[in-house]
């Protein structure tokens, strides 16, 4: 099981193919299996390496006692590091997009590209966004602990279609990656859990993001979410937003193909010379509709 020390936890990864570095990092309780469909589709054309972020799958967790974006997003430079990756797309989705972000507006010369997915900004828009992303995920730990995250997460998701039909997307793919890896911790899943849900204090510069960005949402997201992505629009120097159609909360999943097409063509235009350096660059942006 290839593994590599990111600061004070032993990180594993998977890494494929051959080429310009991509980097993918996943979503809150799942662990890098989620990026498979991609992995597989580009590695013909790209280094690709999707890893399990502290407190989830075989990195499994560690003896702080809190977690925070921030020392995620460290952990990510510590693996680019580790891993000699020069000047990496990344690319992250939800909470894997957040620590992406962190990371490519601290350290704007380490990214070629960023690549963020069914993700949101620091800012809380309104009282009902305070609720879903703080309140009620901060809320949902005294209940893991008593019957596990798997009900309790299903219990979510039956409350979420209710407020927006669709947000879950194919969450029976979701559920069989979780069967098939190693059971998340519940001490974890609290440390992760609060970690997202104090992200409204993290502070992001995305006038420093210098990287080419794509920005990625399902058509079946929270509105809030597209609220994000127009504000990633407005913010970030150069970067296209694109709407993965029939897609919820998890689009790489919901619409494979269509998210991946989007990947590779944002990919092919980010020029790489032989040392890895981008020698081109995107220009020009949209914003969701």
């Amino acid at each position: 099981m290839p593994t590599v020390r990111t600061n004070d936890v032993e990180t594993y990864y998977e890494r494929r193919g051959d080429g310009p570095p991509v980097v993918f990092v996943h979503g809150a309780i799942l662990d890098a299996a989620q990026w498979t469909p991609q992995m597989n589709a580009l590695e013909g054309e790209y280094t690709v390496v999707a890893y399990d972020v502290r407190g989830h799958g075989r990195t499994g967790g560690s003896a702080r006692e809190s977690y925070s974006v921030e020392l995620l997003a460290a952990d990510l430079r510590a693996l680019v590091a580790a891993l000699d990756l020069d000047r990496p797309v990344v690319c992250g989705l939800s909470m894997g997009g957040c620590i992406a972000q962190v990371y490519a507006a601290a350290h704007p010369d380490e990214v070629a590209g960023l690549v963020l997915a069914d993700t949101f900004t620091p800012e809380l828009f309104d009282r009902r966004e305070w609720l879903q992303r703080s309140a009620m995920l901060r809320a949902t730990v005294p209940f893991v602990r008593l019957v596990g995250y798997e009900r309790v997460e299903r219990a979510m998701v039956w409350l979420h279609e209710r407020f927006s039909k669709g947000v879950s997307g194919d969450y029976g793919r979701i559920e069989s990656l979780r069967a098939e890896g190693p059971k998340m911790e519940t001490a974890e899943f609290a440390k992760v859990v609060r970690a997202v849900a104090a992200f409204h204090e993290t502070t992001v510069d995305y006038s420093a993001v210098a990287a080419p960005t794509l920005v990625l949402y399902g058509e079946f997201e929270p509105s809030f979410v597209r609220r994000h992505a127009a504000k990633m629009a407005a913010e970030i120097p150069r970067v296209t937003v694109r709407e993965v159609p029939g897609a919820g909360h998890a689009s790489n999943l919901d619409d494979p193909d269509f998210f991946t097409d989007a990947v590779r063509a944002f990919l092919a235009v980010i020029d790489f010379g032989a040392d890895g350096t981008e020698t081109g660059t995107r220009e020009g942006a949209s914003g969701p509709e």
